[in-house]
């Protein structure tokens, strides 16, 4: 009789992240099981010690830090963490590639035009801080310095109530407009209700972009908020087919399972371009609105009121890009989108964006991304 492996799982199901970790997880289990799962409901789940008689096989938790893992390493089953402050040695852990999305998030605001920036984060949170050191190194790359605001160290002034007053405060001090970026969806919410407070327009005034595209969170602010789409399904896909290999006894090194983030979902908190030049931001919406259309420099140049020679010159200077540059990376992103959201084959997403040919929409890719369409896929593509 084949034995079925039992697997605890203590990952929340209230926020998009642990959602997704768990249908990556499912999903694994459905196609190479079956498997059975012992989960509670809330974020507290306090019966670990009483499942030795369940007979579990392995486990995979969200813990704080290396403090909370005591019960998990002591059952002497192979397991997972998700770390919440810090990474546990010794095991395989869940984490974000927080480098990639703090320098896309900076990348999506100086694409807009802002010249003035600020981060909002937990410093106490060993994703937020990766997170915001990519982020402020990217603004100082562009020659810019960020504004961070951290969540005040006195758990007496974390309530909603009392840290609301002091993000208003802060969000009051900055130089407007402002691009900013979040640790996460949440923290991104809180901060659109404090502009509210502050008497700050998002996004003429503040454009907030956050991290992990929960639709239901981004969907509940008001006005909508951008955020950095990842791929939790894949990750919890991964670290399923990880812990399947330990607990089939299989000698694997233990090694970090990758969040990858994927594109950015553009909505209301971004939706603006802070670019004085008026020639210049027309001719970048115009850009925009035809990003499936197989436009070309001339395009622009006819749509907009300066002839092509000082065009050309006032993209460089607001935006250090050419127009070709700008409709090639625009039209990029939109392949890159269809590359991760759909199962259409690249001969389908080329014609959909107007490319003559597979080779134009290849050669256009390989120069913006530095890979092929198909790595592109393999790489951050569902499983």
């Amino acid at each position: 009789m084949i034995k079925i492996p039992k697997v605890i799982l203590r990952i929340e199901t209230s926020v998009g992240y642990g959602r997704g970790l768990l249908l990556g997880i499912t999903k694994y289990a459905h196609l190479h099981g079956p498997w059975a799962f012992y989960s509670e409901p809330g974020e507290e789940q306090t019966t670990l010690p009483r499942l030795d008689n369940w007979g579990a096989s392995g486990i995979i938790a969200r813990v704080a830090d290396a403090k909370k893992t005591k019960q998990f390493i002591e059952v002497k089953l192979p397991v997972i963490f998700v770390p919440l402050k810090e990474k546990i040695p010794g095991f395989a852990n869940i984490i974000d590639d927080c480098a990639t999305e703090g320098k896309m998030a900076a990348e999506h605001l100086l694409d807009r035009g802002f010249r003035n920036f600020a981060y909002c984060g937990f410093s106490d949170m060993h994703w937020s801080r990766g997170r915001r050191g990519s982020f402020c190194r990217r603004i100082a790359e562009a020659g810019f310095e960020a504004y961070c605001y951290d969540r005040p160290r006195a758990r007496v002034l974390r309530s909603y109530a009392k840290e609301q007053v002091l993000l208003v405060g802060w969000l009051k001090s900055l130089p407007i407009p402002v691009g900013l970026m979040t640790c996460d969806d949440e923290h991104g919410r809180h901060v659109i209700e404090a502009c509210k407070v502050a008497g700050l327009h998002v996004p003429e005034q503040v454009a907030i972009i956050g991290v992990d595209n929960d639709d239901l969170v981004c969907a509940l602010s008001q006005p909508l908020l951008s955020s950095i789409a990842v791929n939790t399904e894949r990750a919890g896909y991964e670290a399923a087919e990880l812990l399947d290999e330990l607990m089939t006894g299989k000698k694997v090194q233990n090694h970090d399972v990758i969040v990858q983030p994927l594109h950015i979902v553009t909505r209301q908190s971004t939706d603006i371009l802070a670019i004085e030049d008026r020639e210049v931001a027309n001719a970048v919406r115009f850009i925009r609105q035809r990003a499936k259309e197989p436009i070309q420099v001339t395009d622009v140049v006819n749509a907009a009121a300066l002839s092509r020679r000082p065009l050309e010159k006032r993209f460089r200077k607001v935006l250090n890009r050419s127009i070709l540059d700008e409709i090639r990376r625009i039209r990029v992103a939109q392949a890159v989108r269809m590359l991760v959201d759909t199962n259409l084959s690249i001969s389908q997403i080329a014609s959909a964006l107007g490319y003559p040919t597979v080779k134009h929409i290849a050669r256009s890719f390989r120069h913006e991304m530095g890979m092929t369409l198909l790595a592109y896929r393999k790489m951050y593509g569902q499983k």
